[in-house]
Formats: C-alpha cells, sequence, structure tokens
C-alpha cells in the first residue's frame, strides 16, 4: 500500500571516523556498501560533529540544535534530555511511526524521547539500573550475562576475536531487530526508523573473519604533524592526551586499527541486509537513507586516540545522504560530492526537509539540500581547564585551547592531514585574526573570560604537564564485569 509519505532511515555509528571510506580515498578501509550508498546520492566532505562525544552529538542530532541550546558540551551522563521538540516526535507529530534500535544514550535509559519504541543496546551500563534489550537477548541464547567476558575495555584499544556466535554479536543483533521493525511496519503509515550501531567503539572485538580480512592488507602507520613531533611544546589538553599513546607500541598501534577497521567492514556488510530488506519490501526507492556517525576517533594519528579533539580524525565524520528515486533524478541528484559545511544539527532539519515536514521553530540546523548555506561552523566541547573551542570557514579551522591560550590554524585545502600549525606563520596572520574575532562572537557564559576587556584572547593560566599521580587506570579505562546474576 503506498503511503503519502517517503519513508526515512537514519544510521549513526559511534566513533567513525569520515576518513575511513574507501570512496573518500581510504588505502585499506573496506566500504562497499557505503561506497555505493554515496553513488547513489551525495557525500559531504566537510561533515562535522559540533561536539565530538557520544552524549552531547546525540542531543544535537535529536533536536537540531547545538549545545548553546541543549545544554550539554561535556557529557552529562545524567541530564535529561531538555524540553525541545525531538527528531523522533516532530515526525510521529506528522503521521509517522518512529522506531529506534540500538544505541540512544540518553537518561533515563528507557526516555524514549518521542520514538513509538525504541529496542536498546546500551553498552553494559547496569549502574543506571536498565537491563537492555540486547542483554535479554544473550539471555535467551544462553549467555546471559557473558557481553564483556571477551575482557576488553569500552574505552581503550587492546583487542581480540569475539568470543560468542556470530550471531549474538551486537551489531547482528542489531541488524536483524532494525529488519523486523521495518517487517512489522503499519502499511498504511510511513516508517521513520533510526539504526543505531554501538561499534567502531571500543571495545574492539570483531568477527574472527572480518580481522582475517584486514591480515593480507597491511594497515598503515598514523601520520605525525610537525606540530605533534615535539611533546613539550604541545597545548596541555594535547600533552595530556597523548600520554595513553605513549604507552602503546608500534605493533599495538596497528593491531588496534586493524581491528578497528574491521569491525567498521562489519557494520558496512550488515547495512546490506537492511537495503536487501527496503529492497524486497518495495519500500527502496520511497526510502530516504542517511548515514553519519557522532564522531571519529584519532586511532593514533598525532600520537592521540579517541574523540574530545577538533582535530579532522576526531570531528569530521562520515555524512551519506541518499534521496528517494524521485528526488536522486531531481533536486537532490545522485553520485555527487557537495562541500558545504555541515554539522550534526543539520540531519534534523534536511530529514524533515525532504519528507515534506515543517521543522520545529527551536531548530537552528540548516537543511543540507536547501539553498542557505552557512559560512562557518563553531564547536565546543568541555569547559575549563578541558576547555576546546573550533571556528571552521570551510578551508580554514581554527583550534583554541583555553589552558595556555593556545591556538592551531589549519588549510584544510592544503593540508588535508593537518600536518602544519599555521598559527604562527606571518603569511596566514590575516586568516588567524579573522577566525580569532569571529570565535570571539560566539563565546558564551564562562567562555567570555577567556577575553579581556581590550578584545584580546587570554584564556586560562597554563598547567605545566605532570606525569599522572597514583595508579595509573585503575579501571582498566571503565572495564566491565560479568552481567549475571543481574
Amino acid at each position: 500500500m503506498a503511503v503519502s509519505r517517503p519513508h526515512v532511515l537514519l544510521i549513526t555509528t559511534d566513533h567513525w571516523p569520515g576518513s575511513l571510506l574507501g570512496i573518500a580515498g581510504h588505502p585499506r578501509i573496506q566500504t562497499p556498501t557505503l561506497d555505493q550508498l554515496a553513488r547513489n546520492g551525495v557525500r559531504f566532505p566537510r561533515a562535522y560533529s559540533e561536539t565530538p562525544v557520544c552524549i552531547p552529538a546525540r542531543r544535537t542530532l535529536m533536536t537540531g540544535c547545538p549545545p548553546r541550546i541543549h545544554g550539554d558540551r561535556v557529557f552529562a551522563s545524567e541530564m535529561p534530555m531538555p524540553d525541545l521538540p525531538t527528531l523522533a516526535s516532530t515526525f510521529r507529530g506528522a503521521g509517522y511511526q518512529a522506531h529506534a534500535v540500538g544505541k540512544l544514550h540518553v537518561y533515563p535509559q528507557r526516555d524514549r524521547i518521542g520514538f513509538d519504541d525504541v529496542i536498546l543496546a546500551e553498552e553494559g551500563r547496569l549502574q543506571y539500573g536498565v537491563v537492555d534489550d540486547y542483554e535479554q537477548h544473550l539471555t535467551q541464547c544462553g549467555f546471559a550475562g557473558q557481553q564483556f567476558l571477551h575482557g576488553m575495555s569500552n574505552n581503550e584499544y587492546s583487542n581480540r576475536p569475539w568470543h560468542l556466535p556470530e550471531e549474538c554479536h551486537v551489531t547482528n543483533w542489531t541488524t536483524r531487530e532494525m529488519v523486523r521493525q521495518i517487517k512489522r511496519r503499519d502499511p498504511t503509515l510511513p516508517g521513520f526508523w533510526y539504526l543505531s550501531y554501538c561499534h567502531p567503539h571500543p571495545p574492539l572485538v570483531p568477527l574472527r573473519d572480518y580481522l582475517d580480512m584486514y591480515r593480507e592488507r597491511p594497515v598503515e602507520t598514523p601520520s605525525m604533524g610537525k606540530w605533534a613531533e615535539d611533546l613539550e611544546a604541545l597545548p596541555h589538553y594535547l600533552r595530556v592526551r597523548r600520554d595513553v599513546g605513549e604507552l602503546m607500541t608500534d605493533q599495538e598501534v596497528r593491531s588496534a586499527r586493524r581491528a578497528f577497521y574491521a569491525m567498521c567492514t562489519h557494520i558496512d556488510h550488515q547495512l546490506r541486509v537492511v537495503i536487501g530488506t527496503l529492497r524486497e519490501e518495495n519500500l527502496l526507492d520511497d526510502t530516504i537513507i542517511l548515514f553519519t556517525s557522532d564522531h571519529g576517533d584519532m586511532l593514533g594519528k598525532h600520537g592521540l586516540w579517541a574523540k574530545r579533539l577538533f582535530l579532522e580524525e576526531s570531528a569530521q565524520v562520515p555524512m551519506i545522504l541518499v534521496a528517494t528515486a524521485a528526488q536522486a533524478r531531481g533536486e537532490v541528484g545522485a553520485n555527487r560530492i557537495d562541500n558545504r559545511l555541515v554539522g550534526w544539527q543539520d540531519v534534523m532539519p534536511t530529514l524533515l526537509d525532504l519528507a515534506g515536514v515543517d521543522a520545529p521553530e527551536s531548530v537552528e540546523g540548516l537543511s543540507m539540500v536547501g539553498e542557505q548555506k552557512r559560512a562557518t561552523l563553531f564547536g565546543e566541547i568541555g569547559d575549563g581547564q578541558n576547555a576546546s573551542r573550533m571556528l571552521h570557514d570551510g578551508r580554514y579551522k581554527l583550534i583554541y585551547y583555553s589552558v595556555g591560550n593556545r591556538f592551531q590554524l589549519f588549510d584544510l585545502e592544503d593540508d588535508p592531514e593537518e600536518l602544519f600549525d599555521l598559527s604562527a606563520s606571518v603569511a596566514h596572520e590575516e586568516h588567524l585574526q579573522r577566525l580569532q574575532q569571529h570565535l570571539k562572537s560566539e563565546l558564551y557564559g564562562e567562555d567570555e573570560s577567556w577575553v579581556n576587556a581590550s578584545g584580546e584572547f587570554v584564556g586560562l593560566e597554563d598547567i605545566p604537564h605532570a606525569e599522572p599521580a597514583g595508579p595509573y587506570n585503575r579501571g582498566l579505562t571503565g572495564q566491565r564485569g560479568i552481567h549475571y546474576p543481574q
């Protein structure tokens, strides 16, 4: 039965850098499905997470608002969603059935934030009082509480193959549950489906078959910028972050990257099952698909790991939009690259725009298929000594670290690898001052104290670097245990 509006499938991952796509020119990663989706639609290589860490980014995605509006730039794990219309509630208000599967990362954990239902995978966060649907599935399969018996941590880069049967892997489970939701849809209503994979976020526990795929493809050594070679010259925030990388050998770095790539390809292949279901259900031509990630991962580049940074591998994310068949032949197009600056706040208005649904007045993002384009994008993460800010104009990117009052400036057109910091370059002083002036206009709250009465950046007093005092990483970066009895 035909419905009046297109279906919408929003796919997100966790920790996937925008560079990790075959079609983006990466020399090792295998992403045949995403590469084909990009050929079928539009790829946005200048897409960024305004706050490159899980919870704030997901607030931005679901409200269409930057942190200044939704209130979280630090990772407030027990702060409820703000009282704003969400992507799910807006689609439901327009007559859509709205279902989510996978990682939602909200508090309380069973808050559906506007969805009709949420089939939840929470990465083992039992401390908040919820046994999620994935844990219950493992129990039904005879593996109660064994999700983390592989022994790997959720926030470090030790790795090994998955320890349970393939069908029990959370990536396969998430795929199957989304397929079930699509097949169980009300045929009289359009569907909004949110498919949210937990990986390639650690723990790095790929299926052995995918790990083997990368044993025949030598994993490259991550590049190191000239500015990153002198540890003592780094801004305090980066120097602290380098401590983790200094503990890893070259073999461990390569092993972590290989496992990470394997988990990306696993997701890529599982997406084929979802797309195949849409095709067999005769829904594919009438479905809008958008693929993205909440942030990336440095994966050893410049000696750094994980997220919470505005360097490219952390902040730049994949953004692939595939319109309906009719829209692809018309106003949206296909096999196209759009270099406009976009952020996660733009996902909500884009999907609503293509579905013919009015965006709530609270939304500050811009439709990525509209005529209006932003001149700059502001990014913010952390407060006080953990604060970093970004101002991006599409070519030049300014990064500010409050402690020590330090700047970095990169020309992403001439130096996409961010090997050369131009903040001290006389030839680029005009660009530095221009972006600094714009950055001032974006500051609010306690950030305004970083600029003195004369309009000069003063930041916060520098902090001498010191080795961590006392036992280092006693909890193995949040290591989980046996989750039974629950």
